[in-house]
């Protein structure tokens, strides 16, 4: 900072660009380290000793898909499918409820069209 020598600041500045230019090195080189880590050996064992558990809930979630698209055949408002909707925590159940709403809706429209086809051919 307080040097008036030419030659000494270019070469201050040169020494500076070289000490973040090996930073950068050293900073890549961790980063490549840590990409191309093998997996660890216990997290694939903690996933076997942890897969019937898992499973076992993957096949209660589907059942209680079921048990809710049975439920969503047989109500026919779509208020009532909005307020499951709000009501749903899980995304696959919000996923049918809005298929569902989407599905009534269709037939609403379809209902409308028919009736007004009936209307305008008398």
């Amino acid at each position: 900072e307080a040097t008036l020598d030419l030659a000494e600041r270019r070469r201050i500045r040169s020494a500076i660009r070289e000490l973040q230019r090996q930073e950068l090195e050293r900073d890549e080189e961790t980063l490549a380290s840590k990409r191309f880590r093998p997996e660890r050996s216990s997290h694939r064992q903690d996933d076997k000793e942890n897969w019937p558990q898992s499973r076992r809930l993957e096949e209660e979630q589907q059942a209680a898909l079921v048990a809710l698209s049975e439920q969503l055949k047989a109500i026919t408002s779509v208020e009532e499918l909005t307020k499951l909707l709000r009501a749903a925590g899980e995304y696959e159940e919000r996923k049918l409820i809005r298929a569902a709403i989407r599905k009534l809706r269709a037939e609403e429209i379809e209902a409308a069209t028919l009736a007004g086809n009936v209307q305008s051919s008398r």
